[in-house]
């Protein structure tokens, strides 16, 4: 994958992290101490603390973008299921919103977040039914990449987690159809297995092209990976 260095942000972190091991073992169940340790040697959760970014989820934004180069200056952008602000960072960033003062970025999420300079942040449901609008209001016009990392609470039931995954997704791509100019970009988290055959088609028909990435800084033994569809048709499609 080729780095990009647009924004001053490397996609991988450099350099080799120092293994740190949990001091609070004793006082801790087994599966909280795993968690820990894993957190604590990650290189990207370790490089996201030394570049400010919210989450090491920020990492994998800069890699898909590395890729598919949708984050250009000046672009519109909304930015779903966007708490803690990782992804609206590197949207920010990349975009040059805050150097050039040219595009837009509008975040929403049900979780209460800190806003993120040279973004709007949003506070809500997405699913709820006012959602939409706020988003369209606060956009002022259309938008050329539309972004979901919006993901259920996970059950530990695949075939459940998949089916609430996709429905997300559904409902973030409904809405990207609706706001999205021609040409326009949509990105959205899917699980292992890829959409549904109902919604690829459907993405097929809206969209010119569409692929499936899983980034380099998503874990190898997480279930996730990305649709990055390309070429917005037009809503009349």
């Amino acid at each position: 994958m080729t780095e990009r260095k647009t924004g001053g942000a490397k996609s991988t972190p450099g350099g080799r992290g120092l293994h740190t091991r949990v001091k609070t073992a004793a006082k801790r169940t087994v599966s909280s101490t795993r968690w820990l340790q894993r957190q604590l040697n990650d290189p990207y959760v370790i490089e996201a603390k030394k570049l400010g970014y919210r989450s090491r989820a920020a990492f994998k934004l800069l890699q898909l973008d590395d890729r598919f180069h949708f984050l250009k200056p000046g672009v519109r952008l909304v930015d779903l299921g966007a708490a803690p602000g990782g992804w609206t960072q590197v949207a920010v960033e990349r975009i040059g919103i805050l150097k050039h003062g040219r595009g837009k970025v509008v975040g929403i999420d049900i979780l209460d977040w800190a806003a993120v300079a040279g973004s709007t942040t949003l506070v809500g449901d997405f699913l709820a039914e006012d959602a939409p609008d706020r988003l369209r209001e606060a956009l002022g016009g259309p938008a050329d990449v539309v972004l979901s990392d919006m993901a259920a609470p996970t059950t530990g039931h695949p075939q459940t987690d998949h089916l609430r995954i996709i429905h997300l997704c559904e409902v973030a791509l409904d809405f990207a159809i609706t706001v999205l100019a021609p040409g326009g970009i949509f990105v959205a988290k899917v699980f292992k297995g890829g959409t549904e055959r109902e919604l690829l088609d459907l993405l097929k028909r809206s969209f010119a092209s569409v692929r499936h990435a899983k980034p380099a800084a998503s874990r190898s033994e997480s279930a996730e990976t990305y649709v990055v569809a390309t070429g917005f048709r037009g809503s009349e499609i």
